[in-house]
């Protein structure tokens, strides 16, 4: 390799960066099971094992809705769970981010028309991204979380950008 040639940041690092650029800071997740049959629960504590670490990105998962940015949403969103699940939501700073992960979340799935539950957490939650799957990849639900992160604009970007046009 000569010397001429510019260093190209592995993957990981881009990712960091980028999320970094869009918040400010790492990015901090809540995961909400809804009535689930813990299949898609499994692939997110999979982002959390040595080979995706999602870490490494920035991203971190947090026991408190109070300190989250994102709520993963598993599950159907049982009956006796959506009061729960809006003042989950209602905790979290603003602008709060709703990622449903997988089909029970997206529309019941094979749950669909059950007296117990709703066909998936939109009726209850204002759902920003939605990822499929029965359960979704690790990756999926990566690019997920990204693209939800990339349709946030920060509180501190919206005020300048107010402020800007104001005086304008």
């Amino acid at each position: 390799m000569s010397q001429e040639q510019a260093f190209v940041p592995p993957p990981d690092e881009r990712l960091r960066a980028w999320i970094a650029k869009h918040l400010g800071r790492s990015l901090h997740v809540r995961h909400l099971d809804a009535g689930s049959c813990n299949g898609c629960d499994w692939e997110i504590a999979a982002l959390l094992n040595p080979y995706h670490d999602v870490q490494r990105l920035g991203i971190d998962f947090v026991a408190s809705p109070r300190h989250a940015d994102l709520l993963l949403v598993t599950g159907i969103m049982t009956r006796n769970l959506e009061e729960a699940a809006r003042r989950t939501y209602e905790a979290m700073p603003d602008p709060r981010l709703v990622v449903a992960i997988g089909a029970c979340a997206i529309s019941g799935g094979v749950f669909a028309g059950s007296y117990a539950g709703r066909d998936g957490v939109g009726d209850t939650l204002p759902v920003d991204v939605f990822v499929p799957g029965c359960p979704p990849r690790p990756e999926a639900i990566i690019e997920g979380m990204l693209i939800a992160v990339g349709r946030w604009i920060p509180a501190s970007r919206l005020r300048r950008d107010s402020t800007a046009a104001s005086e304008g």
